[in-house]
């Protein structure tokens, strides 16, 4: 029994797991979250935003988690927009960068296996949400006006119009 006892103290130290006490502190995460009436008032921005463009677009909010909270479509936006703005806007969370830089970022180099990764999406279009202390809070995704840049700057529109709420 004794040699037991060592083999299970052995492979424990050999792990790197110990007995080590773990605080409250470190036992529990807590975030910041974007409330859903917010994400569907920026979604609705980015709309508007892109109509005054003469776009029909579909504009999609994702949590911090890529879970999403709100997509809206224009009546004449393509069948593809609202997975494609979920991708966006998915991927600018998932890679904690803009999709329009990561478009670039991703080019070529190692960093174009990105492309590569189931749902990812480097087009622009997907921006993300931050709180007025970095945090992140999710992203916005807009598919649908004539380029990424475009897209970009509808979404950053979405943004401009709940940025005093998240200024926390």
């Amino acid at each position: 029994m004794n040699t037991y006892r060592s083999l299970v103290a052995a492979a424990v130290a050999a792990t790197g797991l110990t007995a080590t006490p773990v605080l409250a502190q470190d036992a529990i995460v807590t975030f910041k979250s974007l409330a859903p009436d917010v994400a569907v008032e920026a979604a609705q921005a980015a709309l508007e935003s892109c109509r005054a463009e003469g776009y029909q677009v579909a504009v999609s909010v994702v949590d911090r988690g890529g879970n999403l909270q709100a997509t809206i479509r224009d009546r004449f936006a393509g069948p593809h927009t609202p997975d494609t703005a979920y991708r966006k806007a998915w991927t600018s969370v998932s890679f904690r960068t803009d999709t329009l830089e990561l478009s670039t970022l991703t080019e070529k180099g190692e960093a174009w296996a990105i492309r590569n990764v189931s749902m990812a999406l480097p087009l622009g279009g997907g921006v993300q949400i931050l709180a007025g202390d970095g945090s992140m809070l999710g992203a916005i995704g807009v598919s649908g006006a004539p380029s990424g840049s475009a897209d970009a700057d509808c979404a950053r529109a979405g943004l401009a119009a709940i940025d005093e709420k998240i200024a926390f």
